[in-house]
């Protein structure tokens, strides 16, 4: 299939692109380059240069001939979205509008959306399925329910069949490809950068909240095994129909096992500090992914362990990021 990969030069849309690649697709980058990187875009892809606000520009590139668009890009720091909301609202509501209207005119039928569970906010219950109730509690949720929403209307109304795939906590690296955000908020990159001595410790944010050892637990999944189910979820769409899967491995880590995992990794000390919660971040975040495991057969397959060496080993390559 010929494939447009939205956000194509970031983290995740890179690695995707490259998994596209290998199981033998045509594959265009489409990217502002604001917060990606031209040497994170894998060999064999074509980069176009260019935003989603500007239709003109989409117009080019979103074509009868493509088979399928897989759309990553999107503003995603979290306390940005608090302060800035506008900007959150424009660029991943109105850019993804402009996006589908552009996949309509050109017949485009089939979409893979990267979502996030940020559109649950603080759930009632964990592990979280999909039918929780969406409550995001800061604009960067609030936008991507609202793409969500959207999307199903494109597909009741204009015969579009998507798969929107709400991520949990994605880590490691591939292929030489990984994480290189600025600022970087993840907690795993963030834990390497102190292991390499690039920063003197980590924060670790709240350490009284009712887990096991007061730290916040999170659900973390494999880079590798996130492409994966991309993959499936292209294969998986159906015109006039939008389906929505969890994407998570069902099981949480805290903080404090992170960071003690990526000692064990690494040989290193790592120095944490205690620092206060952050508003908003529940204690608990582990995904049900039950419903992605039955309807299209994806299990992930990838260890906290393998996550952090693959992480580690990108650190360790790239100390100063793609350099770009």
């Amino acid at each position: 299939m010929k494939l447009l990969v939205t956000g194509g030069a970031g983290y995740i849309g890179s690695i995707v692109a490259k998994h596209l690649l290998d199981a033998g697709h045509e594959v265009v980058v489409f990217d502002n380059l604001e917060n990606g990187h031209r040497a994170a875009v894998p060999p064999g892809a074509r980069l176009v240069v260019g935003d989603l606000l500007d239709r003109d520009a989409l117009g080019d590139v979103v074509t009868p001939e493509l088979d399928g668009v897989l759309h990553f890009a999107a503003l995603a720091l979290v306390s940005e979205s608090v302060s800035h909301p506008e900007r959150y609202y424009r660029t991943n509501v109105g850019g993804t509008l402009n996006l589908l209207e552009a996949m309509d005119s050109a017949g485009v039928r089939r979409l893979v959306f990267s979502s996030t569970c940020a559109v649950y906010g603080e759930p009632d219950e964990t592990p979280i399925r999909e039918t929780a109730e969406p409550r995001p509690v800061n604009a960067y949720g609030a936008s991507k329910l609202s793409v969500d929403l959207m999307i199903g209307d494109f597909c009741r109304a204009h015969g579009l069949g998507a798969v929107s795939l709400r991520y949990f906590n994605v880590a490691g690296a591939s292929g030489g490809l990984g994480e290189d955000h600025d600022p970087e908020t993840h907690l795993i990159p963030n834990i390497l950068r102190a292991a390499l001595g690039a920063s003197p410790e980590v924060n670790i944010y709240g350490t009284d909240y009712p887990t096991d050892d007061g730290t916040a637990v999170r659900d973390y999944i494999h880079i590798d095994d996130l492409a994966v189910a991309h993959l499936l979820a292209l294969e998986a769409t159906s015109e006039d129909e939008h389906k929505v899967f969890n994407l998570g491995t069902g099981s949480g880590y805290s903080v404090r096992q992170v960071i003690e995992t990526a000692q064990s990794v690494t040989g290193r000390q790592i120095h944490a500090r205690e620092a206060e919660r952050r508003p908003g971040d529940p204690p608990v975040l582990v995904a049900a992914s039950d419903r992605i495991k039955a309807e299209l057969g994806w299990e992930p397959s990838k260890t906290l362990e393998a996550m952090i060496e693959d992480a580690w080993a990108f650190a360790q390559a790239h100390p100063d990021g793609y350099g770009d």
